[in-house]
């Protein structure tokens, strides 16, 4: 028979096991706690740190670039070119070729967007947002950099068609993350080397499938919700990013128009 008030080794040794167990699920606890907190301040502070300021940089270096004489290459104009419809005065002095450069000197082969090169600087004043465009919609190479993308096979700055751009909402310098605060009306600028293009905001998509290639086309028009988007050609442009903040599942699309072009 047991004696009352005496424990006996076999469940203080129990005790002192649960014990140690609760501590050491304690301690793993913090530092699982630690990590995931070291990944949100990576993904939430540094890396929109490092994306700004390399997208600051960036943006710097086109401008000296851009300071220097250009080449002296000169070409007659594209016969296929036109006059943006509805563009400003500007609109009717320079005509833009594929590679952004006016109508009577075009771009050297070397200064034709390549690669994830960036060649254009995307000015927003609403959001007070001016970062590089670059080539291509990569996330390593371009979108993590902080810098706007151009969709391949979309048409370039200026010309014919839609120049259609995406970039981070949230994370890697997240330069679209306020891209659901422009109005219409508001302008979007567009420099390269040779001129600036001043888009006017148009329309809002504020949901969209990711896969909603439609939103991008040369005449774009929505393919999930056909109500939203164009129905003849024109000069466009299409801003595009995820939605709601923090996820990718969708996609949150503003278009624009061709307001002006402004030779430099």
């Amino acid at each position: 028979m047991r004696t009352p008030g005496v424990v006996h080794h076999g469940t203080l040794r129990r005790r002192a096991a649960y014990r140690r167990a609760l501590r050491t699920a304690g301690e793993l606890l913090v530092t699982v706690g630690a990590v995931l907190l070291l990944l949100v301040v990576h993904q939430l502070w540094w890396t929109n740190r490092q994306a700004r300021e390399g997208a600051e940089r960036r943006v710097e270096a086109l401008e000296r670039e851009w300071r220097r004489p250009a080449p002296d290459v000169t070409a007659a104009p594209d016969p296929g070119e036109d006059r943006p419809q509805g563009a400003g005065a500007g609109a009717g002095t320079a005509r833009a070729d594929p590679g952004g450069r006016t109508g009577t000197a075009r771009r050297s082969p070397g200064e034709r967007p390549r690669g994830s090169d960036a060649y254009a600087v995307l000015t927003v004043p609403r959001l007070s947002l001016r970062v590089p465009v670059a080539e291509g919609i990569g996330k390593r190479d371009v979108l993590d950099r902080g810098y706007a993308g151009h969709y391949p096979r979309t048409a370039q700055p200026g010309r014919p068609g839609n120049f259609a751009l995406a970039g981070h909402r949230n994370t890697h310098g997240e330069p679209f993350r306020h891209l659901d605060r422009l109005k219409r009306g508001d302008t979007v600028e567009v420099e390269t080397r040779t001129a600036a293009y001043v888009y006017a905001v148009d329309r809002t998509l504020p949901q969209t499938a990711a896969r909603d290639v439609g939103v991008v086309r040369p005449v774009p028009r929505s393919a999930v919700h056909p109500s939203y988007g164009y129905s003849e050609p024109g000069y466009y442009l299409t801003l595009t990013t995820c939605t709601p903040e923090y996820t990718s599942k969708y996609r949150l699309v503003v278009w624009g128009r061709l307001r002006s072009v402004r030779p430099r």
